[in-house]
């Protein structure tokens, strides 16, 4: 746990094998809140749990806001990449524009000073805050596995560019446009 600020806002990161029910509970109400009706109801992740995530409370112990982590190997132009993906990032529409958002991109790349992670990678429909934080877009062509989220099936592969692909530095390697293979599904 890191208490950050004079609100005693706080950071946990946990595990997803390791949430209750009453976090799971709240991590629902949260992206259903967030992202309304495309988010699935009955669960807290869209195609794929996540490996673990970082989740903020305010000083009444309530959840504020999420972001879900997933670490995995990609392939950008036939080279091996380890990327940390940011996975439904959302505030609470009440405690929005008051930082919390740039508070949880803070955590996560202070958690990956010191290991092994070449890149931050997310998809934005709102670009704002992560152009803010350091991000930027990329236009690579994109190969990923299709997994439908409703009934939670591979359908294909997809190979495409898609617009919203986001990518922040945070090792030794330079990012390249070209073919950006995800070895597995899109965030």
């Amino acid at each position: 746990m890191k208490i950050i600020g004079e609100d005693n806002v706080k950071i946990d990161m946990v595990f997803d094998y390791e949430i209750g029910n009453d976090l799971t509970s709240n991590i629902q109400e949260l992206l259903s809140e967030c992202f309304q009706e495309d988010f699935p109801k009955n669960r807290i992740y869209f195609k794929q749990l996540p490996h673990f995530r970082f989740v903020v409370f305010n000083d009444k112990n309530q959840l504020v806001g999420q972001v879900g982590i997933d670490y995995r190997v990609m392939n950008l132009n036939g080279n091996p990449i380890r990327v940390l993906g940011l996975i439904d990032l959302c505030v609470t529409q009440n405690t929005r524009s008051q930082g919390i958002g740039s508070m949880l991109l803070l955590e996560i790349e202070q958690f990956c000073c010191n290991r092994n992670i070449d890149f931050l990678l997310l998809f934005a429909d709102n670009k704002t805050l992560y152009l803010k934080n350091g991000y930027k877009s990329v236009t690579n062509k994109c190969k990923w596995l299709k997994i439908d989220h409703i009934s939670q099936i591979t359908r294909d592969i997809g190979y495409e560019v898609i617009d919203g692909l986001m990518i922040k530095e945070v090792g030794k390697s330079g990012w390249s446009e070209g073919d950006l293979d995800f070895l597995g599904y899109l965030y």
